[in-house]
């Protein structure tokens, strides 16, 4: 038997509940090409904050780990790596900042909707109070974006944006990047500290002896944050795609483990060149 609780929650789910006569006309769609952007003071701090400390580990890196180094071999292979991956994180971060989440249309729960939808008798759906729309299945409302989205994972303020089903991948990417230049900066830092060590402080650095441990702790205090940080995090996504507990409709819990590596390749480059598919898998 089902409790009150139950009992209304169906009720509300009911086309008959739905109250479209209470939802005005949904906006005008605007043109494809627009660009989508969370105007969130806190989420475009916290970007620019992304940006800027991305910058540091760059300006670090090279003009304080690599250009001071004796083998030009050792610099250049490093600096290609680095610099490779620094604008791999930064471009997805930005593809995850400014792609659209699945945010569900503003203001469709209407009467002609409703009825587009061809409900059958004791078929249910979800009307969100706060946007007026039609939700589907796992779809969340989100107070920061303002907007129901479609298999919403959570709104991450580092990217000023839900992740979601449309920009989940560009997520992972860009957590994944950010782990792998934080491993490699410090492997860089600990072998110039080593260097460093035997070596007159003087002769490694284009800077002050001072202001190169300085800004040697601060980058390692950095990455080593951010490499704990962005690791937990792919983890995680990683997880909740295998499992499919959050956005992967691609992937069914029962399915074997190769199973869940050829969705999750598919989930993360639908449409790419098989040469950038290599990049990651």
């Amino acid at each position: 038997m089902k409790s009150p609780a139950h009992r209304t929650r169906d009720i509300e789910r009911q086309a008959g509940y739905l109250k479209p006569e209470h939802c005005a006309p949904p906006p005008p769609r605007g043109s494809s090409g627009t660009m989508w952007f969370i105007r969130d003071g806190c989420g475009i701090a916290c970007g620019i904050i992304t940006w800027f400390l991305v910058f540091y580990a760059e300006f670090v890196v090279v003009f304080v780990l690599l250009l001071p180094a004796k083998s030009v071999a050792y610099s250049l292979f490093n600096g290609v790596i680095f610099n490779g991956l620094a604008f791999l994180a930064l471009a997805s971060h930005a593809k995850a900042m400014c792609t659209d989440p699945g945010a569900v249309p503003k203001g469709n729960a209407t009467k002609e909707f409703i009825e587009s939808l061809q409900l059958k008798p004791g078929q249910v759906v979800y009307k969100c109070p706060k946007c007026c729309s039609i939700k589907p299945d796992r779809a969340h409302h989100c107070s920061v974006c303002k907007r129901c989205i479609k298999k919403m994972d959570h709104h991450c303020p580092w990217v000023n944006n839900c992740v979601g089903e449309n920009n989940q991948k560009y997520f992972v990417l860009f957590t994944m990047y950010i782990a792998l230049i934080s491993f490699h900066a410090l492997l860089m830092a600990a072998f110039h500290f080593v260097f460093c060590f035997e070596e007159d402080w003087a002769k490694c650095s284009n800077f002050s002896p001072p202001a190169t441990v300085i800004l040697l702790i601060l980058l390692c205090f950095e990455g080593l944050l951010f490499l704990i940080f962005t690791a937990v995090m792919f983890g995680t996504q990683v997880h909740s795609i295998c499992t499919d507990e959050t956005v992967s409709y691609l992937i069914q819990p029962h399915q074997s483990r190769s199973y869940f590596f050829v969705r999750l390749k598919k989930l993360l480059f639908p449409r790419q060149s098989k040469c950038f598919s290599l990049l990651l898998l």
